[in-house]
């Protein structure tokens, strides 16, 4: 079954590499969507693929990489979509 997931991660998720960690576990998970950071120093990223997969990926996303802290992880349940076919950083 395909699920989409938005994420948002509030903590140290930027400049320690957040987006190039979440990209390298979207790949390993094989989910598509896109990661990107907030203006207000949150990171978002939308995550599409089998439940397990987007399940596994949220459980990277709340480790996080070295040097970074995720002090809240928010999930909202969307509609999965056709519209992403890799999984994409946005400046």
């Amino acid at each position: 079954m395909v699920v989409a997931r938005r994420f948002i991660l509030r903590g140290l998720v930027q400049g320690v590499g957040f987006r190039y960690f979440t990209q390298r576990a979207a790949a390993r998970h094989q989910v598509l969507g896109y990661v990107r950071n907030l203006d207000d120093g949150r990171v978002e990223t939308l995550a599409q693929g089998s439940d397990l997969s987007v399940e596994a990926f949220k459980h990277d996303l709340a480790a996080g990489p070295r040097f970074s802290r995720v002090d809240h992880l928010e999930e909202t349940v969307l509609e999965p979509n056709g519209e992403y076919v890799s999984f994409r950083i946005e400046r």
